[in-house]
């Protein structure tokens, strides 16, 4: 009677090998052999539970990064030596009265808001000669002279100046044009001498001045126009030796007969580029600037918005272009500077630069001078006791200690942290890494590959096809039975003798216990 033959168990298929050897958590529970089991449709369904949690976690920290967020950190460092700031100061008037001539309101009346019947009365309260029988107006007009040879002059108005308890004067004081005219700048690095520093904070530690500003040298006020001031006293403004001063609109008022204390701190403000945040990171583009900052592109737009608008610059603008003349002052430089400067907010949008120097301020005054000091004063500096209280101040800047504050924009997600987040997530949820990856794209490659190729079928004993087997498998196979087939090649050697492991049958040789 013949025995049928014993049949073969049928080879697991290619998603089952690798479910099986695959380190990603959970597939060796669903790719089994057999059918589906209640088992194997409980681990689907908590596999397919923690892959959505997983991916929707990567899908918030890509959002989370893409949204480029950053964190201010705010540190104070400390330094044994700091550089003094530079501090520029204009006087509120911009010209002398004494030194205006006949033909100077000829051509500035209108600027002055001087009519021109008025010219006698207005020369007669600026202590002018008021005959005109022999006047006769020039055929041209030099604004940038007319403002040089009228303005406040430095050596004037310069009663005293120490700084750190020596003396200073006028030659440490370098001549610059703002919208107020002729301004003076300390500790500027422009006039050759090295910058100052300071090795202590407070008072005596830094620059002390005295100044006169000259109140019986202001201009009557004539009418109300762009050059008229109503102000007594000078603007000052303290500021990098980085940027130019911007005193109009970023300085600050010091009132005659008052001592002005001004404790200043440093701050070193280091913004991030776009996408981050928004500071300038490229150099700026400019003929007048080397470096950038928002008092350089300001100036340097208003500028170009003028010589565009107007064909002329305002005396306070950098460049060799013609200077505007009175005439152009009035009808076409000043409306349109205020225009640009008040309305239009598209034509010059400055970015804040990635690293600036600003200085914080705290300001005290006391009363100058005493009862007691105001003889002393009058007789030192040949002046009547009304005079010196309507025209003195002293001025005293000075660290407020030797420490400056860092301001610092830091990225808060970097790409660092978001591959950080990915990897914990996907091992929490997943029990996956990189490798595991590496191993789900093998796969689909060796799969990718055998259906291009096509995958050759194998004859059993009775004649039917197997299944075919992708080359992953084949590849497995192919390595097994080339060891085993080495290991018979020495079958010889490595014989064992009877009843080694008790209750199992003999095995004649090694292959058969490894293969």
């Amino acid at each position: 009677m013949d025995v049928p033959e014993e049949e073969k168990p049928r080879s697991p298929s290619d998603i089952t090998v690798f479910g099986a050897n695959c380190t990603l958590h959970g597939l060796s529970h669903i790719f089994l052999p057999g059918g589906v089991t209640l088992r194997r449709l409980l681990w689907a369904a908590a596999f397919s539970a923690s892959l959505s949690i997983f991916l929707y976690q990567v899908a918030d920290r890509v959002i989370e990064y893409y949204r480029y967020p950053h964190v201010t950190i705010l540190d104070e460092m400390d330094s044994p030596v700091m550089y003094f700031p530079a501090v520029t100061l204009c006087n509120y008037n911009s010209f002398r009265k004494s030194q205006i001539r006949r033909n100077d309101i000829f051509w500035m009346a209108g600027l002055l808001g001087v009519e021109q019947g008025d010219f006698d009365d207005f020369m007669a309260a600026v202590g002018q000669p008021t005959d005109n029988s022999k006047f006769f107006p020039s055929k041209t007009f030099n604004m940038l002279e007319f403002v040089q040879r009228t303005s406040h002059s430095i050596e004037d108005m310069l009663l005293d100046c120490k700084y750190r308890g020596k003396d200073c004067g006028p030659e440490n004081f370098t001549t610059i044009y703002t919208r107020y005219g002729k301004c003076y700048t300390f500790n500027s690095g422009l006039d050759g001498n090295p910058l100052l520093t300071t090795l202590k904070g407070g008072t005596g530690n830094g620059l002390e001045i005295m100044l006169d500003i000259q109140q019986d040298e202001y201009l009557p006020v004539w009418g109300e126009t762009d050059e008229t001031s109503y102000e007594a006293g000078i603007k000052v403004q303290i500021h990098s030796q980085d940027e130019p001063p911007f005193i109009d609109q970023l300085g600050f008022g010091v009132a005659p007969g008052f001592q002005t204390f001004v404790s200043c701190q440093q701050q070193l403000l280091q913004y991030l580029p776009p996408p981050w945040g928004d500071c300038k990171s490229t150099p700026i583009d400019s003929e007048y600037f080397s470096t950038y900052s928002i008092s350089a592109c300001r100036i340097d737009c208003e500028t170009r918005y003028l010589l565009e608008n107007c064909n002329c610059r305002m005396v306070h603008m950098p460049g060799m272009s013609t200077v505007c003349t009175p005439e152009q002052y009035k009808d076409c430089a000043d409306p349109a500077l205020d225009f640009l400067v008040e309305k239009d907010n598209d034509y010059c949008v400055c970015q804040t630069p990635c690293n600036m120097t600003r200085y914080g301020k705290e300001l005290s005054m006391v009363k100058i001078p005493s009862k007691a000091s105001a003889k002393y004063l009058a007789k030192k500096f040949n002046k009547t006791e009304q005079y010196i209280g309507e025209n003195i101040l002293v001025l005293d800047i000075f660290f407020e200690a030797l420490n400056y504050e860092k301001i610092e924009q830091k990225k808060a997600y970097e790409i660092a942290g978001l591959l950080g987040d990915i990897g914990g997530q996907m091992g929490l949820f997943i029990g996956a890494s990189v490798l595991t990856i590496l191993e789900i794209f093998d796969y689909l490659y060796e799969v990718v590959l055998s259906d291009k190729l096509g995958t050759p079928t194998q004859k059993t004993g009775d004649g039917n096809d197997k299944q075919p087997r992708s080359n992953l498998l084949s590849i497995h196979l192919i390595a097994f039975n080339s060891t085993c087939d080495t290991l018979r090649s020495h079958s010889d050697s490595l014989g064992f003798t009877p009843n080694v492991l008790p209750r199992h049958p003999t095995l004649g040789n090694f292959e058969e216990f490894a293969c």
